[in-house]
């Protein structure tokens, strides 16, 4: 995914609408937390089972997709507004639960890290 692109493209959407003037970063990770309640609400009542299936629903599938680009475009905004580059930032992270998690204390365990 080419991140710096879309970036551009939301923000030139953004700033054809006037928008611009909306998305303080506060409002752009309300927004981001309110489509990913939406893409919860896919979820909701689900078994495992049917959770794991979803995309075989075409209608679902579409509602889904459209919801993971909500999510997408919103981060994407955000870490524009607050000059995070996102690829550094999650390698970084990965780098950190790494060593958080080592593999010999943590292989097929869902525990979470305690101090």
């Amino acid at each position: 995914m080419n991140t710096k692109l879309i970036q551009d493209r939301l923000a030139q959407f953004s700033l054809e609408r006037d928008w611009d003037k909306f998305h303080a970063p506060k409002n752009l990770a309300i927004a981001l937390s309110v489509e990913c309640s939406e893409l919860l609400e896919e979820f909701q009542w689900l078994t495992e089972e049917d959770s794991a299936c979803v995309m075989n629903d075409p209608d679902q599938a579409a509602r889904i997709r459209d919801e993971l680009a909500d999510i997408t475009a919103y981060l994407l905004q955000l870490a524009g507004k607050l000059s995070v580059d996102l690829e550094d930032a999650v390698l970084k992270k990965i780098e950190k639960n790494a060593a958080k998690y080592p593999v010999e204390k943590f292989k097929g365990s869902a525990k979470k890290y305690n101090r």
